[in-house]
């Protein structure tokens, strides 16, 4: 079974950085795209980053553009979050995702990693 496991969250004060990661383990070898969602407080999950493996293309929703970078490692199947410049209201529980196959695609979640940002 496909297992992805986050790390990075934290406590961080408003205009610092964060790295979050997520490692990917199984029998996948590869997957549709990953990304990063985000739940804050009394708002719906919404994707925060996602990167399309098949073409090494990048998108984000327009809070995080220039300041959040998606990436992925592909010997250690594991994508990051660069998160800079961070704000209060950026603050939420981060999922990672992982999609693969068709018809339906399958989606696979980690557990969360919480990001607290203070002022």
């Amino acid at each position: 079974q496909v297992q992805l496991v986050e790390s990075g969250g934290g406590l961080v004060q408003a205009g610092g950085s964060l790295r979050l990661s997520c490692a990917a383990s199984g029998s996948i070898r590869t997957f549709n795209a990953m990304g990063w969602y985000r739940q804050a407080p009394g708002k719906q999950r919404e994707s925060v980053a996602r990167i399309i493996d098949s073409f090494g293309a990048t998108t984000y929703t327009d809070s995080a553009k220039g300041r959040f970078t998606i990436s992925r490692d592909f010997t250690k199947n594991t994508v990051y979050l660069q998160m800079n410049s961070l704000k209060v209201e950026d603050t939420g529980v981060y999922y990672c995702n992982a999609e693969w196959g068709a018809d339906p695609p399958l989606n696979f979640w980690g557990q969360g990693t919480q990001v607290t940002v203070s002022l």
